[in-house]
């Protein structure tokens, strides 16, 4: 028996100590029996309302010693394979010399508390096995300040779970981004608590449509959640497109404008002004477009286009620059010329648009480059009509009142000289033909 070991085991320690030398004794201890130890080990258990828990009570070089199970009031429940407690939802699953294991079905959070794993050996061992019970939160709530958001604006969202076990926690995402929630903690009956978080930001207009996720963190359960959409209201967005002429806008064309503009809601109201003048006679609005006839330079001017919805008012400018009409000038022609020559002067197109005072400035620089070339050209012209004249006037035969019996003389001063009527005096013109 484990006390004849035992004696065994002092008797052979005590003649070694005494009367053995100390070579005799390692011989001795070699002789004198190993007592293995039992160890007696069991687990904690988790488990949520309603299901079933498990205790296993395990022992280690069990020499034939009793295991039994008591619950937390010491009340046995299996004394090995025996059930003296009368409660039908313990049930053995196994019984050995190694383990009891027992389960709990249908567990209630009264069932919570400390097991008892003992093993009948001298001194008894006990090995204690605590059952947590736990209850998932409820679904959670979210609720929100206001059912719409004014862009810009701050919103405030709440969510809650409550009766659970232990407490929950809460995360916040919006779209692909989480936010950082302020998060309440309270307690209520039987260790049951109740979590509120909530959730403070401000929104933009790219926040509509996006979803606020409340995402409920448990032991008991996974992915609990609650979803709700932002409705972002902002003021319209207003632009303003140039649907005909596709270049420059010259004298004489007509011009369509057409008013662009989104916002939630919807844009209800679009106008069109004139800024600091009224619009044009020729001018008519039909919805978001504006459309002007026979453009001229006296409809120079910003105009422009205000949208308004519940939110708010925006509005787009447009500036106006007319441009002259492409001109076309001919040269005239000199009497000594045959073919006529034709020479167009056409002003340089600009390739910018007349929004916002781009295409003014730039009018400017062309309007003095063709006042420089329309004054170099007529200078010209002028030249050509002075030359003109002189030629035409100059052009033809010369014929000189010559004296007769000119042919005799040697040369043209002897025939003047000896010419009927002719003059003595040295004082006479003389003509040449140049």
């Amino acid at each position: 028996s484990k006390y004849a070991k035992l004696n065994l085991f002092e008797q052979c320690a005590a003649h070694t100590a005494h009367s053995l030398p100390v070579v005799m004794m390692s011989v001795c201890l070699c002789l004198c029996p190993a007592v293995q130890s039992q160890n007696l080990v069991t687990d904690n258990v988790a488990v949520v309302e309603g299901e079933v828990a498990v205790i296993s009570c395990r022992v280690k070089n069990n020499d034939d010693s009793v295991i039994q199970l008591l619950n937390p009031n010491r009340q046995t429940i299996y004394f090995r394979d025996v059930r003296p407690l009368k409660d039908a939802r313990f049930q053995l699953v196994n019984f050995s010399d190694n383990e009891l294991r027992v389960s709990l079905s249908n567990v209630t959070l009264s069932d919570e508390g400390r097991y008892v794993c003992q093993l009948y050996t001298d001194p008894p061992q006990e090995a204690y096995a605590d059952i947590t019970v736990l209850i998932p939160p409820g679904n959670p709530i979210i609720e929100s300040r206001e059912g719409q958001v004014i862009e810009g604006n701050e919103t405030e969202m709440t969510c809650t779970a409550m009766g659970s076990k232990p407490a929950a926690t809460i995360r916040w995402m919006k779209g692909d981004k989480e936010l950082q929630g302020k998060s309440k903690v309270e307690e209520m009956y039987d260790t049951m608590f109740t979590v509120t978080s909530q959730l403070t930001f401000t929104v933009t207009k790219e926040d509509d449509g996006v979803p606020v996720v409340c995402i409920v963190d448990h032991p008991a359960v996974k992915d609990v959640q609650a979803q709700t959409y932002l409705v972002v209201h902002y003021k319209p967005e207003v632009k303003i497109v140039v649907e005909f002429p596709d270049g420059l806008p010259r004298e004489g064309q007509n011009m369509e404008l057409s008013c662009q503009a989104k916002g939630k809601p919807h844009p209800q109201q679009i106008n069109w002004v004139k800024v600091d003048d009224d619009l044009p006679s020729h001018a008519l609005i039909t919805g978001p477009d504006l459309y002007i006839e026979n453009l001229n330079k006296t409809y120079n001017g910003t105009y422009r286009c205000f949208a308004a919805n519940s939110v708010g008012e925006s509005y787009d400018d447009y500036i106006l620059y007319v441009y002259d009409a492409p001109t076309t000038t001919p040269i005239p022609t000199t009497a000594t010329t045959t073919t006529p020559t034709t020479t167009t002067i056409s002003l340089p197109e600009a390739t910018a648009d007349s929004r916002a005072g781009e295409g003014a400035p730039r009018a400017v620089d062309h309007a003095v480059i063709g006042g420089v070339v329309a004054v170099v050209v007529f200078a010209m012209l002028c030249l050509l009509i002075i030359l003109g004249r002189y030629f035409a006037r100059h052009k033809g035969t010369y014929f000189t009142h010559e004296a007769k019996g000119a042919d005799d003389a040697a040369d043209a001063d002897t025939a003047i000289i000896n010419a009927e009527g002719g003059h003595n005096n040295s004082d006479e013109k003389k003509e040449y033909y140049i």
